[in-house]
């Protein structure tokens, strides 16, 4: 199973990253699902603060490229093996940091990839 941190985490169930926490619970993947306000998807709390976590394999986002640039020290800090860039996050300033730190960067939507079994 592969820890993923939701970036960008909402509990508005028509939110792509509300169906993200949903689908990797579902596929029983560890979730940290981080939020700009707390909240619930499923049993999976939505936190507002960005604390340690090791072992990090993931992590996907669902932020505007704009929004993500307060966290690039953060996911920087978790050593992903890979950063997913949704549909909507593509940035290539975080895209070009990632592989500088030795983090596979990837365009593309988790819950294509998780429905396809390429996750």
């Amino acid at each position: 199973m592969k820890k993923t941190v939701v970036l960008g985490a909402s509990d508005n169930p028509s939110r792509y990253s509300f169906l993200a926490v949903e689908k990797l619970n579902a596929y029983q993947h560890p979730v940290i699902a981080i939020g700009r306000k707390a909240g619930m998807v499923d049993n999976t709390k939505i936190i507002t603060e960005c604390p340690a976590i090791d072992d990090v394999d993931t992590v996907t986002l669902y932020l505007s490229e704009q929004n993500q640039k307060d966290y690039y020290d953060y996911i920087l800090s978790l050593h992903p093996n890979r950063i997913i860039f949704n549909p909507g996050a593509e940035n290539e300033e975080l895209f070009e940091l990632a592989k500088t730190n030795g983090i596979k960067p990837l365009e593309a939507c988790t819950l294509v990839l998780l429905s396809t079994g390429q996750y």
